[in-house]
């Protein structure tokens, strides 16, 4: 789904999931961020934003990272402050990965996924990744920065199959936009 609201300022990517049944490996989901130059939006990010991690400006941070889905509500926040990017970047594509430490696990075996992006009180799109059961992975934003230097978001869930490695390397490889 995508909106037709443009100019974001600052948004919050925030994810949650059940706990893995007792005595079974824990289920560990985590947000990553793509950032892609403005001269080449679809190629390789300029930096990726994930746990342990942040941007280098500090305009993409991960607030809340959980490794178990323990807790009420979102386990998992991230958040973009867009209208402090520097000008040289011109998309952020936002994922989901589930870590595959314990065995493969998709988002079909995780009770209780679920992922929403908002920008103050608004929410902009939510999503249970029931269409992307069978995915790995999943890209759940992304937002391009146009020639006047605003902002528009797509919020189409796109799931993959791999491993977190991979996805991160391919994340961004489709035209911005689509």
């Amino acid at each position: 789904m995508s909106t037709p609201s443009k100019d974001f300022e600052k948004v919050e990517v925030r994810l949650k999931w059940d706990p893995s049944p007792p005595g079974a490996p824990a289920h560990d989901l985590d947000i990553i961020a793509a950032t892609y130059p403005a001269d080449e939006p679809s190629g390789s990010p300029s930096y990726l934003v994930h746990f342990d991690s942040r941007s280098p400006d500090g305009t993409i941070t991960l607030n809340r990272d959980s490794r178990t889905g323990q807790g009420l509500g979102f386990d998992e926040v991230m958040t973009l402050e867009l209208e402090r990017l520097s000008t040289a970047y011109a998309r952020v594509v936002v994922g989901v990965v589930i870590q595959q430490r314990e065995g493969r696990k998709t988002f079909g075996d995780i009770a209780n996924t679920g992922v929403q992006i908002r920008e103050g009180y608004t929410n902009l799109t939510e999503d249970d990744f029931s269409g992307v059961a069978t995915a790995t992975e999943a890209t759940v934003a992304e937002f391009v920065r146009d020639g006047s230097g605003v902002w528009t978001f797509h919020g189409t869930v796109r799931g993959f199959d791999g491993d977190p490695g991979s996805y991160a390397a391919i994340m961004g490889n489709h035209k911005p936009g689509t």
